[in-house]
C-alpha cells in the first residue's frame, strides 16, 4: 500500500508541479550553470547505494590550488532560497518513482556514515529512506545527530500509513514556516563523526 501511494502521489505531483519544476531548472542553469542536478550516492534500503537527485544550490568555485571553496562561500542567495522553500528537493520525486526512496522515511545521508552507526542507529536503513521523515518534522537540521537517529529509529518501529499522512501534512507546515533548515552557525549541517562505542 505504501509503494502504491508513493507512485500515485509522486506522479500526481510531477504533473501538477511540472511548470514549477521547469522554471526552477531554467533558473538553476541561468544562475549556477550546468549540471542543473546535483547527483550523489546515498544508502537506501538495507544500505544499498543509489543516486539521489537534487537541484544544485552551490557554485563550483575553487581556490588557487583547485580545491572547492567552503560551503558558505559556494552557497548563493538563490541556493539559500531553494533550500528554504525545499524546491531543491523536487527532483527526488524521480527517485520515488524509481523505488530508491519513499515519500516518507529516514532521510538518506552519506555513504561514509554507514560504518559509523551504532547497531541501533543502523536500524534506520530497515525501511526505504524518504524525502521527508519524522526527524524532519521534529527539528530537521536544528537537532543533534543522536536526536535525529532516535527519531528515525522510532519511525521504523512505529511506521504506519496514517503516521506517513501526518508527517506529510507537518512537512508542508514546516516548509511554509522555514523551520530547522540549517544548524545554528552553519549553512549546512555538521558532519556525523560516529559513536565512541557500538
Amino acid at each position: 500500500m505504501k509503494r502504491i501511494f508513493d507512485v500515485l502521489v509522486s506522479l500526481i505531483l510531477l504533473l501538477l508541479l511540472s511548470p514549477l519544476i521547469f522554471i526552477v531548472a531554467i533558473l538553476v542553469k541561468k544562475k549556477l550553470g550546468i549540471p542543473i542536478l546535483f547527483k550523489q550516492q546515498r544508502p537506501g534500503l538495507y544500505s544499498k547505494p543509489f543516486y539521489l537527485y537534487k537541484y544544485r544550490t552551490m557554485t563550483d568555485e575553487k581556490d588557487h590550488e583547485g580545491n572547492l571553496m567552503p560551503d558558505h562561500v559556494r552557497l548563493t542567495s538563490f541556493g539559500k532560497f531553494l533550500r528554504k522553500c525545499s524546491l531543491d528537493e523536487l527532483p527526488q520525486l524521480i527517485n520515488v518513482l524509481k523505488g530508491d526512496i519513499s515519500l516518507v522515511g529516514p532521510r538518506p545521508l552519506l555513504m561514509e556514515y554507514v560504518p559509523l552507526y551504532s547497531d541501533q542507529q543502523l536500524a534506520r536503513h530497515n525501511v526505504r529512506p524518504g524525502i521527508t521523515g519524522w526527524a524532519q518534522v521534529n527539528g530537521r537540521n536544528a537537532i543533534t545527530w543522536e536526536e535525529k537517529f532516535e527519531l528515525d529509529v522510532w519511525y521504523v518501529e512505529n511506521q504506519s500509513f496514517w503516521l506517513d499522512i501526518k508527517i506529510l501534512f507537518l512537512t508542508v507546515y514546516k516548509v511554509f514556516k522555514s523551520e530547522g533548515i540549517n544548524q545554528q552557525g552553519s549553512v549546512t549541517t555538521e558532519r556525523f563523526k560516529g559513536q565512541i562505542t557500538r
